[in-house]
């Protein structure tokens, strides 16, 4: 008995997690409340205080968390596996968070800090040119990133399919300039990881 309410305990916890994601990139922290959480979850307002203190600390959690989970499916992805088969279901939380966070500030910007840096650390790592290679992958999630907030901004045209293009060629071409070591072809998977699997098109469009 003991064990299976703990089970389902873990598995609501897991619904709030992902209902409270798909809210912030949808609408952002400021506009998601934790009636809207549950009612995502499909659980009762009254249980969020059973898994979390406040909404402030689920949003802490879901910054740290979802992002990770995300960095770890694309490094994955780039390393050679499918990028939609492991971020189809799960866009970038940045494009959405970012501005947010930004103006926000504490507990959030410090969580994201945390996540970027470790991010950037095992990019960098992956990138191998060297000691440019931190330099490059900071580079390379700015431009991602840039490219991925373009894009959305004017999701459904036709320019924000040339905002993506655009950005992953760029950064084939970043990735390609000064190669070490004859791993171009990685490196070019890592930069083509982040542009598709982020949002499909069809996801863009919605």
């Amino acid at each position: 008995m003991t064990n299976r309410k703990a089970k389902q305990k873990q598995e609501s916890r897991q619904a709030i997690q992902a209902s409270a994601a798909a809210l912030l990139r949808e609408r952002g922290i400021k506009a998601s409340s934790v009636m809207d959480v549950m009612k995502g979850a499909g659980l009762t307002v009254g249980g969020f205080y059973n898994h979390f203190d406040s909404k402030e600390e689920l949003f802490v959690h879901v910054l740290q968390n979802g992002s990770r989970a995300n960095w770890n499916s694309l490094l994955k992805s780039a390393r050679g596996d499918s990028p939609r088969a492991h971020c189809k279901d799960a866009g970038c939380l940045l494009p959405g968070a970012a501005a947010e966070v930004a103006r926000a500030g504490e507990p959030y910007r410090s969580a994201l800090e945390k996540e970027l840096s470790s991010f950037i650390k095992s990019f960098a790592h992956m990138i191998d040119a060297g000691s440019e290679s931190r330099e490059k992958a900071v580079a390379l999630l700015v431009l991602m990133y840039g490219g991925l907030s373009l894009s959305q901004a004017v999701a459904g045209t036709r320019l924000s399919d040339e905002f993506l293009q655009a950005g992953k060629k760029l950064s084939e071409q970043c990735l390609a300039t000064g190669d070490v070591n004859g791993k171009s072809g990685v490196k070019r998977k890592n930069s083509q990881a982040f542009l598709t699997s982020k949002r499909s098109k069809k996801e863009l469009q919605k």
